[in-house]
C-alpha cells in the first residue's frame, strides 16, 4: 500500500482545525490567525473597559506618583506653619507682618507661573516637566534649613512658589487626559486627600523631627525643612522614570487596552497629550476668560483658596490659640485633616456616579459656613475645637469638585488648560488674602475678623455654585432643543468646543 503525503495546502483544505496545528500554512493563514487573536484581545479590552478594570489599572500607574507629588507639594509649602510653632519665627526675629509678607512672596510667583507651565506641558510633555518641578522646589525647601536672616527667607519663599506653582493645574490637566469626565472627580479627590493627609502628617512628622533640636548645631525647625526637602528631591528623580506621558505610553497595558482607552477618551472629547491639536491657538487661550461658567468657578476658587490656604498654614497656630502648646498643638491639628481625607474620597465617588459637581460644592460650602459660625460664636474651647471638624473637611472637600467641574465643562485642550490655570491662580490669590487675614489683620486666640470674612466667603461659594448650576442647566436645555431641530449629528467632526450644541455640560 502506498502512502501519499499531502501538501500543506491540502491538509489545510481538508481540515480547518489543522490551521492551529500546522506550522506550514501560507502567509494568508497566519494573517487570519493573527487577526483573530487581535480581535479577541480587542474584545477582552472592551470588556475590561466596560467593567472598569482598565481604569483601576490606570489608577495603579498614574495615581501613586501624582498623589505623592501633590502630598510633598502640600507638605513642603505648609511646613513653615509647623516651623513657626517650633520657634522658627522667634529665632529669626520675624514679626507677624514680616511672616505674612514672606507667605505673600511665595504666592505671587505661585499664581503667575500657572499659565506658562500648563502651556509648556503640552510642548515638552508632563513626564519631563512635572518631576523637574518636584526636584527644584525640593531643593529650595531643603535650603530653608540653612536660613540665618529674613532676606534669605524671602528669596527661598519666592523660588519655592516659582517652582511649585504649576504643579496643581499641571496634574489636574494631566489626569484630565487619562480619564473620562465622569471618572475624573474621584481621582482629583484622591489627589486632594493627599493634601489632607499631608496636613495631618505634617503635624505628626513635625512633632518627631523637632526633637532633633541641637543635632549638628541646628534647631529642630531647620531639620524639618532639610529632611522633607531632601526626600522630595529623591522622589522627583525617581518620578522621571515612573510617569507616563499619555495613556498610550502607560506600562502594564496591552496594545489592545491602549487602543480601547484612547478610543474611550476620544469619544469623551479628550485629546491626548502626545497628539496634534489643531485648536491649540491663542484664540482658544483668550476665549477661556469669556466663559460664564469659567468665571463663576474661578471666583469660587478664590473664596475656597483663601479658606483652604489659611487653614493649611495656620491651623497649628489656631489650635495653639485654644490652649494647646508645642507638640500637643501639632498633634491636635491632625484629626480634622484625617476626617477630611475620608470624606473627600467618599463624596467624590458619589459626585462622579451621579455627575453632580455643583450640588457637592453647595453642600460643603454650607457645612463650612456652619463650622465658622460655631467657631466665631462660641467661647468654649471644646466647641471651638469641634468646629474644626466641620470647617476643615467642608472647605477641603470643595476643591476636588471645583477642579473636575472646570475640566469637564471646558474644551478644547488649550481652553481647558487655561481655565484650570485660572482656577489655580484665583485660588492662589485667595491664599494671598488669607496670609494677611490670619497673620496681621486678625489676632489669636479668637481670630474673629478672619472667621467673619471666611464665613462670608462660604456664602459667596454657595451663590456662585448655585448660579452656575442654573446657567449650565439652562444651556443644556437650549442645546437639546437645537439638536432636535438639527436632527442628525451634523457638525460633530473632531472634538467639539464647549459652546457647541453637541457639548453637554456636567452639572
Amino acid at each position: 500500500m502506498t502512502t501519499v503525503i499531502e501538501p500543506a495546502e491540502s491538509i489545510r483544505s481538508l481540515d480547518a482545525d489543522s490551521v492551529y496545528e500546522n506550522r506550514t500554512e501560507n502567509e494568508d493563514d497566519r494573517i487570519a490567525l493573527t487577526g483573530s487573536i487581535e480581535d479577541a484581545e480587542a474584545t477582552e479590552a472592551a470588556r475590561t473597559l466596560q467593567e472598569g478594570s482598565i481604569w483601576a489599572k490606570m489608577d495603579i500607574v498614574v495615581l501613586p506618583v501624582t498623589a505623592m507629588m501633590f502630598f510633598l507639594s502640600s507638605l513642603d509649602r505648609s511646613n513653615i506653619g509647623n516651623a513657626r510653632v517650633a520657634g522658627f519665627q522667634e529665632q529669626l526675629g520675624i514679626t507677624d507682618e514680616q511672616f505674612s509678607f514672606a507667605l505673600t512672596i511665595t504666592i505671587i510667583p505661585y499664581t503667575l507661573i500657572n499659565f506658562p507651565t500648563n502651556a509648556l506641558q503640552k510642548l515638552i510633555g508632563p513626564r519631563l516637566l512635572l518631576p523637574s518641578m518636584v526636584v527644584l522646589w525640593g531643593s529650595v525647601c531643603a535650603l530653608q534649613g540653612l536660613l540665618r536672616d529674613y532676606p534669605g527667607l524671602l528669596a527661598c519663599r519666592f523660588f519655592l512658589g516659582l517652582f511649585e506653582g504649576g504643579l496643581l493645574p499641571g496634574i489636574v490637566l494631566y489626569l484630565s487626559s487619562f480619564y473620562p469626565k465622569r471618572k475624573l472627580q474621584l481621582r482629583i479627590a484622591l489627589l486632594f486627600s493627599a493634601t489632607s493627609l499631608a496636613s495631618a502628617f505634617s503635624g505628626l512628622l513635625a512633632a518627631a523631627i523637632v526633637k532633633m533640636d541641637g543635632v549638628s548645631g541646628k534647631p529642630g525647625w531647620a531639620w524639618l525643612f532639610i529632611l522633607e526637602g531632601v526626600f522630595t528631591v529623591l522622589f522627583g528623580l525617581i518620578a522621571f522614570f515612573l510617569l507616563p506621558n499619555s495613556p498610550t505610553e502607560a506600562p502594564l497595558f496591552s496594545e489592545a487596552e491602549k487602543r480601547a482607552v484612547a478610543r474611550a477618551l476620544h469619544e469623551d472629547g479628550i485629546v491626548l497629550v502626545n497628539e496634534q491639536d489643531k485648536d491649540y491657538t491663542w484664540t482658544e487661550f483668550w476665549r477661556a476668560f469669556m466663559q460664564p461658567h469659567v468665571i463663576l468657578i474661578a471666583l469660587s476658587g478664590f473664596f475656597n483658596g483663601a479658606t483652604v490656604s489659611g487653614l493649611a498654614y495656620f491651623l497649628p497656630s489656631i489650635v495653639a490659640g485654644l490652649g494647646y502648646s508645642g507638640t500637643e498643638a501639632q498633634l491636635m491639628s491632625v484629626p480634622p485633616f484625617a476626617v477630611t481625607a475620608v470624606l473627600s474620597v467618599l463624596s467624590s465617588f458619589l459626585a462622579d456616579r451621579y455627575a453632580r459637581r455643583g450640588l457637592t460644592i453647595i453642600f460643603f460650602a454650607a457645612i463650612t459656613g456652619i463650622g465658622f459660625s460655631v467657631f466665631l460664636g462660641s467661647y468654649a474651647t471644646l466647641a471651638r475645637y469641634g468646629s474644626l471638624f466641620l470647617l476643615v473637611p467642608g472647605s477641603f472637600c470643595i476643591a476636588p469638585p471645583l477642579g473636575a467641574w472646570m475640566s469637564n465643562n471646558t474644551a478644547p485642550t488649550l481652553r481647558r488648560a487655561t481655565a484650570l490655570a485660572l482656577l489655580s491662580a484665583m485660588s492662589n490669590v485667595g491664599s494671598l488674602v488669607s496670609a494677611w487675614l490670619f497673620g496681621a489683620f486678625s489676632r489669636p486666640p479668637r481670630y474673629a475678623g478672619v472667621s467673619a470674612v471666611l464665613l462670608a466667603f462660604q456664602v459667596g461659594i454657595l451663590a456662585c455654585a448655585a448660579g452656575n448650576v442654573v446657567w449650565l442647566r439652562t444651556e443644556n436645555g437650549r442645546r437639546e432643543k437645537l439638536r432636535g431641530e438639527v436632527g442628525a449629528s451634523e457638525g460633530q467632526d473632531g472634538v467639539p468646543r464647549n459652546e457647541s450644541i453637541w457639548y453637554t455640560y456636567v452639572l
